[in-house]
């Protein structure tokens, strides 16, 4: 098979108290095309780019999904052969929706595909975790849905898939400025008191009963985080008269996605439309253009 296309869906992480562990797939898509019979190909790679933003993605061999096409090739002991990628942006750069984890998972897929699947899914999961630092995108972004992973006894990964309940629906806004993981990483503190722990412990463990159970009062109780958000708003203008904005017309709770600055709210399919158009209003009278969609949460993860 000298072709290969792999589909990854965007996702969005943490989710509130789920820092570094929870994330969901979202309909919105990356497409990675590697073709390794191409007439005349000498360089180890070529790369062409098209879709959002596609100027700002680097082409030569430091492009992130060529860095985990050739990663697979390096454990299988193996040289990368010469390969022409092309890839179509539908995810926004740098603003926490997974775009790093789509080349990532991407690349691995394309890669493992053409090598004739050497390597499972699980192996192909644990690598993404290693190049991408935590599993909370890679995962999904694999999977598909909602998914809990957690460090293994064995130092490996133990993923779960979390049920989403059909009537919570996901409104994601976009706004029109980058914040990079790195400095929102900055921000946070070096530790954690008991009570933040604690705080966050539970409040995890209610959000995952209300995703299952599309419980309106548990899922506006559960959204909280003192972990990551607190520290981060910080880093988003008008971060709390959207929020303001979106509990008002009917979110359940509205909470950084990823490392920001995109926000996520969770609402019912009858309030959707209202919480988008009201955190839309609230961005503007910030004098920030935002793009507000209504998603769904994707469920089917990378595929060919």
């Amino acid at each position: 098979m000298p072709t290969v296309s792999v589909i990854v869906p965007a996702t969005t992480a943490n989710l509130g108290p789920g820092f570094d562990c929870l994330g969901a797939a979202l309909t919105l898509y990356n497409q990675f095309t590697f073709s390794t019979a191409v007439s005349g190909l000498t360089a180890a790679v070529q790369i062409e780019v098209t879709g959002l933003e596609a100027d700002r993605v680097k082409t030569d061999a430091s492009n992130l999904a060529y860095q985990a096409f050739a990663r697979l090739f390096e454990h299988l002991q193996q040289p990368a052969p010469p390969v022409q990628i092309t890839i179509h942006l539908g995810v926004p750069l740098a603003r926490g929706l997974g775009s790093s984890a789509t080349a990532i998972v991407g690349g691995l897929v394309g890669a493992n595909t053409l090598a004739g699947h050497p390597f499972t899914q699980r192996e192909l999961m644990d690598l993404a975790i290693v190049i991408e630092g935590h599993p909370d995108n890679v995962i999904p972004a694999f999977l598909g849905g909602c998914q809990l992973t957690a460090s293994g006894q064995d130092r490996g990964w133990v993923t779960c898939e979390i049920p989403w309940h059909d009537t919570i629906v996901p409104v994601l806004a976009i706004p029109d400025f980058e914040l990079s993981t790195a400095e929102a990483r900055k921000v946070l503190p070096p530790n954690y008191s008991r009570a933040d722990a604690i705080f966050n412990i539970a409040h995890l463990g209610l959000l995952l009963r209300g995703l299952e159970a599309g419980r309106e009062d548990w899922l506006a109780a559960a959204l909280q985080d003192r972990i990551h958000q607190p520290y981060r708003e910080t880093l988003i203008p008008g971060y709390g008269a959207v929020r303001s904005a979106a509990l008002a017309a009917g979110a359940y709770g509205l909470v950084i996605s990823g490392a920001g600055p995109t926000l996520l709210a969770l609402a019912s399919a009858p309030t959707a439309t209202a919480v988008q158009a009201a955190i839309a209003t609230a961005w503007k009278e910030q004098s920030i253009q935002a793009a507000v969609t209504v998603l769904e949460i994707d469920r089917q993860g990378a595929h060919l």
